[in-house]
């Protein structure tokens, strides 16, 4: 398999969660706004959808959407049980985690990355990030994991979300519990190992 990615991006949940799994992946990075990728192709021509991630399998076919990459990861886990098995009540708690990461915190952060945002609007979306979080903080202070004491594949989702919140001034020192949360999750092994992989990737660009 291989991972088109981007650093710093929803990508990186991904990249997270395939670490996680165990499973051999390889990697290569999307420059966004050359619209190339790290060995010099056209991206669009990959991805005429023109955004990370997208996941290459083995036998070629693509998948894209960073929801649907994670739930195929979990799938694809085995015995690392990154996510509940399928027609499962808890499975509909992940994919109701998932929706509510994507629709709630992704889809209100985007527009922020926009420069062309309307000054005035922003802090609108600021304020309806702080109360969304204001909720997962609620029930992340009574379990490790946003499925409780297991981590699964909604856990780097808003790993990443986190961390694109003192990119816009939102201070999650209010929220302390989110903040032990995020140190948790950036311990673990396979997620050191994808941002030093991110890291270097971007090092070596320079």
């Amino acid at each position: 398999m291989k991972l088109y990615y981007a650093p710093g991006t929803c990508s990186q949940a991904v990249h997270i969660a395939l670490r996680e799994s165990g499973r051999r992946v390889s990697l290569e990075r999307v420059d966004l706004r050359s619209g190339r990728t790290a060995t010099g192709r056209d991206w669009r021509s990959l991805n005429p959808k023109g955004y990370v991630p997208m996941l290459e399998l083995d036998d070629g076919q693509q998948l894209t959407e960073v929801v649907n990459l994670l739930l195929y990861v979990a799938d694809q886990a085995g015995d690392r049980a990154l996510g509940p098995a399928p027609l499962t009540m808890e499975r509909y708690r992940l994919q109701e985690w998932l929706a509510f990461i994507s629709s709630e915190l992704h889809k209100t952060f985007s527009p922020l990355f926009n420069p062309a945002f309307p000054e005035n609007a922003r802090p609108l979306n600021r304020d309806k990030i702080t109360h969304r979080l204001g909720y997962v903080a609620e029930r992340l202070s009574a379990q490790e994991f946003l499925m409780g004491d297991r981590f699964s594949v909604a856990d780097p989702y808003l790993f990443v979300m986190l961390g694109w919140a003192p990119k816009f001034a939102i201070d999650l020192a209010a929220l302390p519990v989110l903040g032990r949360y995020r140190d948790r999750i950036a311990a673990r092994p396979a997620v050191k190992e994808a941002l030093e992989a991110e890291a270097a990737a971007g090092a070596a660009k320079q």
